[in-house]
This record gives C-alpha cells, structure tokens and sequence, in this order.
C-alpha cells in the first residue's frame, strides 16, 4: 500500500550524529513539510548546500500528508494562479521521473460543483477570473456533469470543469522530494525546535534552535503556522491564524470516477485513488478550543458532518467505510493566498508561508520560486502579488 495509509512512513533516518552534524550551509529551510523539501530538493539542484530544521520526529506529518491531494487550477485567487498554472504545463507531468517515485499524478480534470443560484454565482465569477488568466475553464449545466461523472447527486445544477486539473499523492510526494533532496546532499534534523532568529552584521543568518545554533547565507522559513511566532522574533509579522481541517479515507471501492471533485462553498474536496479507496478533505473547520494540535483521528462528530455533506453531492458512496480520518492545521493567511518574498527589514529572510490550505498543489512550483529567491535570482513566475509587504505597509 501507499503513503496514505502509513503516516510513520515519513519518519527519516538521522542523517548525521548529534555531535558530528554540519551547522552550516548556504541556505537554512525552517519546515520540513513538502514546501521545506521542495525548496531543499531545488536549491540542491542548483548546487546549493542546505540543511533542514523540522520540528517533529518526522518529515511531512501536518498538512502536508493530511490533505485531499488536488493539483488544482480552477478555483484559485488570480495572484496564486501563476504558480499553479506552471505546475501543472512544467513540473507535475514529469516528477515522478525527477523524483524516482510514483507520486500518482493524474490529470484527469477537475468539477467544482453547485447546488444553488448562490452557488453557480461564485463559480461562475471564480471561472471569469480564471480565463482572464489564460486557462481553460468553463461552465458546464448538469447533462454535461454527469456524462463525466454519473454518481453525482441530482441536486448538482451546475459546475466549473477544467480538464486539466488533477491529483496526487501528498504523502508520496512529499517524501519524494524529502529522498532526492538527502540524495544531492541536504541535511535534515528532526526534533529541532526553533526558538528564534538573529542578525549577523544586519542580516538574517543564525537559527536558534532547542539544539543550539545553525548559520546560512539565506535562512527560508516554511514552516506553517509555526512561521510566525519565529519570523516574529525578528519584528516580522505573517497575520496567520490555525485552521483545523479534517481528511478521510475510505475502504476501497469499484471503479467510479477519477476528477478531482470539490464544491462551491469549498466544504469538501477529494478524488478516488488508484486503489480504489477515495481521500476526501476539507469539511467544516474543527473548533480549535477542542483541537490544539494536529492529531491521528478526527472526532467522531466532525467525520460524521463530514460524511453528511459528502453523501448530499454523491449519494453513491452511502456503504463506503471510513478506514482513517485525521486532522491537518492551516496555517490560513489573513487574504487567504501564501506569502512568497524576501523581506526588505530583514535582509536574507525568505518567507514561504501562509498557504491557505493551498499549498500542496503548487508546492513544486512555490519550491521552484523560493530557490531562486534564496539564490538571488529573478523568480521565473509572478508572484507579484504575493509578497510580504502587502502586510508591513498596512503597520506603518
């Protein structure tokens, strides 16, 4: 079986001793979730020397392997939809073969599907925004859903479809960049708590962690919500918040469809898998009062809301057994789209962070644009819109 099922599948094995391992490096990655070893696998590839701080005992336990698995396009806020884009025509269709790993990338489109005039409305202005962009999108009445997928309910009026969306395997992709990254040399550290940041001779350079101290001409931090406490540290502020989110896997059924499905109101999302079982995110936020961290199983009551809703848009999966459900932390930006950027007040600070919920479908391409931040080079895709200082200016 696959990543889905073994999230102990990510724990990597230390690549040094305690007492032997490197501290310095040209570039220091704070996250070791598919963000942080998409950033090191790249980086590594340009000849960069790296070393990478992850907080847990593994590679990749929240998000990054707690998620419905969409490589999507459609859907997106117009200032990420750049990345998703060149993901999709350059980096997806090809890495399994970089990365020596079957991530499980299909393309095999994407419905986003309504119920409600309300609904169709939202889609409707989403698809607008999109074409803008240059993808290809459009707007499908329910004959044309269910000649792609017959399962659905017949409440489904209408949908968004853009056939060359898709999915993949987070877990498995995650460690594929996590293995080729250790390949090509970068080091990573698990059980390192960062406590903060500081300035060498006006830059950011040093890393302080529970371990001691790590040094690097550039320091990327990408670790989720845990960004803005540490970037903090530093007078940094990333205005993000935890949103606890819930995913589920079901027992393997017959052979349905392969879309990537999601809905209007974004209150599920999810695709059936190559062996039959279907992963489904998304649902209704958990009460972070009763949630305080990541955890293995979701409560019993926010997998049956999720259940609920899923069965109103495919009635077809009244007898699937849900085998796991586990929780993922948002680390949900304040404008809902990532911030991607150097930082002007902290020169050698690069910020990867604040994805959304968004982030694994563009996690190459936002790997592939951090790189080149941290080598000082021209981002090879606009993210324009994306950067830091549309939160500093607003402080001052």
């Amino acid at each position: 079986m696959t990543g889905w099922w073994q999230p102990s599948a990510a724990r990597p094995q230390n690549d040094k001793k305690r007492d032997t391992m490197k501290r310095t490096a040209d570039v220091v990655i704070i996250g070791g979730g598919i963000i942080g070893c998409a950033t090191a696998y790249y980086l590594a590839k340009k000849g960069k020397s790296v070393i990478v701080l992850e907080k847990s005992k593994v590679i990749g336990y929240g998000g990054s392997s707690r998620n419905g698995g969409g490589v999507r396009q459609s859907g997106r806020d117009k200032r990420e939809l750049p990345l998703a884009m060149y993901g999709v025509k350059h980096l997806w269709p090809t890495l399994s073969e970089e990365l020596g790993v079957d991530v499980e990338y299909y393309q095999h489109g994407n419905l986003r599907l309504g119920k409600t005039d309300e609904h169709l409305d939202i889609l409707t202005g989403l698809t607008a925004t999109a074409v803008e962009q240059g993808l290809n999108v459009q707007m499908i009445g329910s004959e044309e859903i269910r000649e792609l997928c017959p399962h659905l309910s017949d409440e489904v009026i209408g949908a968004s479809w853009c056939p060359s969306d898709g999915h993949a395997n987070p877990l498995q992709t995650t460690l594929g960049f996590y293995n080729r990254a250790r390949q090509l040399g970068v080091q990573f550290l698990t059980e390192q708590h960062v406590l903060s940041l500081k300035m060498v001779a006006g830059e950011i350079r040093n890393v302080v962690t529970n371990d001691g101290e790590f040094e690097g001409d550039k320091v990327v931090l990408a670790a989720g919500l845990e960004s803005r406490p540490i970037s903090q540290s530093v007078g940094v502020d990333v205005p993000m918040k935890p949103i606890f989110l819930d995913t589920l896997i079901t027992d393997a059924q017959p052979p349905m469809f392969y879309q990537m499905l999601g809905t209007a109101m974004a209150d599920f999302y999810g695709h059936q898998t190559t062996h039959g079982s279907f992963v489904f995110g998304g649902g209704t936020p958990l009460d972070s009062n009763q949630m305080r961290s990541a955890a293995d199983h979701t409560p019993i009551e926010a997998t049956a809301a999720t259940c609920e809703g899923i069965l109103s848009y495919l009635p077809a999966l009244k007898h699937a057994k849900v085998v796991r459900s586990w929780v993922g932390i948002i680390d949900w930006c304040e404008d809902k789209v990532p911030v991607l950027s150097k930082v002007e007040d902290a020169p050698g600070l690069i910020l990867g962070c604040g994805l959304s919920g968004h982030g694994f479908g563009i996690a190459p391409a936002v790997g592939t644009v951090l790189a080149e931040l941290a080598c000082d080079e021209a981002p090879s895709i606009d993210i324009s819109g994306l950067g830091y200082q549309r939160f500093a200016n607003r402080a001052q």
